[in-house]
């Protein structure tokens, strides 16, 4: 059954109408009318998050996982509807919503069975020292608590999985925190259906309906307001460098400063060893393009830049390179400023004669085609520019001269999310150099494989060093990504019938 979105916001169980209308841009299909996000509607849903944190937020686990369960229930329930609004908002194939929609759902009930467990509590105990010398020492006990209403801006290159019910609400609702979503204007549509099954797990589990709010795009003051009002004690935000710096800079500038969680870009670089490039150029070669066009490149660990010893070997890698993406035909890019920041992108190498092009194409509209270039080390160091993100398709080959300029051009790079490093067993030693500085530039360090896919598990890191994320301790994705919305308490010598229910089960 289609899904015709009514064009409202969701507040606190309610939909309502805002000052205005904007007029989505979908990749094809039919564009609808939604309503423009107001200041006032803020002010409404961190209210009703604050009302609803009184209670959810001093919830039993089990309540909480049960209505993270209920959620991807509810989406399951709309999956045919979601995937159709879905690729037509975003252009994205159907298999990849679909992909994305099992994530969501996936990582939704890993948190209930998370928090289920309670080892997140970090629950602590210091028995009472009476008779201790020359003080006694009281009894302590820590465990982790929930910060209070958060909010969360959807990304724009996942409609599902980091945006409406996506990780950073997931994990904020399973930590006990009420949260105000700010949609994405890129896939209104698709923020409305999940914001339904949202609401229909509200009414099913019986929680607070001041615990979710969607409230749509379509005014740059709406995003300001969001992480200005004081009932908002935490931002989870996944975008652009520029806009998410100015959000990050609003929030340490309020009269409470609050945490901002961003994952703002990075370049994911790869090291391609000497004796893994003399075994397997060509195969790494063509494994990079894969990984380098992969959903038209618009992933936030699309690895950009790969750095290669120069020589026969990295002729035969670029050259392998070149051949796999020519054969890649246009692929439709999220929207139209995407494509737009793409070309742009393109047009900053070309501007360079220290660039050399090694396949260079012309796009067209929303459409991304694949572009390559080369530079020496020397070069790449000397114009910082080209160590910027280009969202989409293009790469960049850097050649050194030793493994030693690599080491140097690693320890040179910014804050990322991923690094990879390319080995075989006779690279050992040159890899035992590497790993140490990468773990200091990236959040996920990898060996012999790309980047691009992030698993949903306990043990996984997506954040890093600014400018990958503004908060290099935290991670968006996992498990370990509810720490974010809770802060460690301490009681001293409290009677265990004013203790908080969860260190009691």
């Amino acid at each position: 059954m289609a899904f015709t979105p009514n064009g409202k916001h969701l507040v606190a169980g309610q939909w309502l109408d805002g000052n205005g209308t904007f007029t989505s841009s979908p990749a094809h299909g039919p564009a609808h009318a939604f309503a423009v996000g107001t200041v006032e509607l803020v002010n409404r849903a961190a209210e009703a998050a604050e009302e609803a944190f009184l209670s959810y937020g001093y919830s039993s686990r089990a309540t909480r996982a049960a209505f993270l369960r209920a959620i991807a229930d509810e989406i399951e329930a709309r999956a045919e509807a979601i995937t159709e609004i879905g690729t037509q908002e975003t252009g994205l194939p159907v298999a990849r919503l679909q992909g994305e929609r099992g994530r969501t759902t996936g990582q939704l009930r890993l948190f209930a069975d998370h928090i289920e467990k309670g080892d997140f509590l970090d629950r602590r105990f210091d028995a009472a020292q009476p008779d201790r010398q020359p003080a006694p020492r009281p009894e302590i006990r820590l465990i982790q608590r929930p910060i209070g209403p958060v909010a969360v801006f959807g990304a724009s290159n996942f409609p599902l999985a980091f945006s409406t019910a996506g990780g950073d609400t997931a994990a904020a609702l399973a930590a006990g925190c009420p949260v105000v979503v700010k949609g994405h204007s890129a896939h209104p549509g698709t923020g409305e259906i999940v914001a339904e099954a949202v609401l229909a797990a509200i009414e099913k589990t019986g929680v607070h309906p001041g615990v979710f709010s969607l409230i749509q795009g379509g005014n740059r003051q709406v995003g300001e307001a969001v992480v200005q009002h004081p009932l908002i004690k935490a931002v989870g935000f996944t975008g652009s460098l520029a806009g998410g710096r100015a959000l990050f800079n609003l929030c340490a500038a309020r009269p409470e400063p609050i945490p901002f969680f961003g994952e703002l870009g990075s370049v994911n670089p790869m090291f391609l060893l000497p004796e893994a490039m003399k075994a397997r150029a060509e195969g790494l070669g063509q494994g990079w393009a894969g990984s380098l066009t992969m959903g038209a490149g618009q992933f936030c660990t699309n690895p950009g830049i790969a750095v290669v010893t120069d020589g026969a070997d990295a002729d035969r890698f670029t050259a392998a390179a070149v051949e796999a993406l020519s054969k890649v035909g246009p692929q439709t890019m999220l929207t139209d400023g995407i494509a737009k920041a793409y070309h742009d992108g393109q047009a900053r190498f070309e501007s360079r004669n220290t660039v050399k092009p090694l396949l260079t194409t012309q796009s067209s509209g929303r459409e991304a085609l694949p572009n390559l270039f080369e530079i020496s080390g020397e070069q790449f160091l000397a114009d910082h520019a080209l160590s910027e993100e280009v969202f989409g398709p293009l790469g960049l080959v850097v050649r050194v001269s030793s493994v030693d300029e690599m080491e140097k051009l690693a320890r040179n790079f910014e804050g990322q999310l991923t690094a990879t490093i390319h080995m075989d067993a006779g690279d050992l030693d040159d890899a035992k150099r590497l790993r140490p500085v990468l773990e200091r530039k990236a959040g996920r360090v990898l060996v012999n494989g790309f980047p691009t896919g992030v698993e949903v598990v306990d043990s996984m890191v997506h954040g890093g060093p600014y400018p990958a994320s503004t908060n290099f301790g935290a991670t968006s994705v996992g498990t370990l990504s509810i720490r974010r919305f809770l802060r460690p308490v301490s009681y001293q010598n409290m009677p265990e019938c004013l203790l908080p229910e969860d260190f009691l089960n």
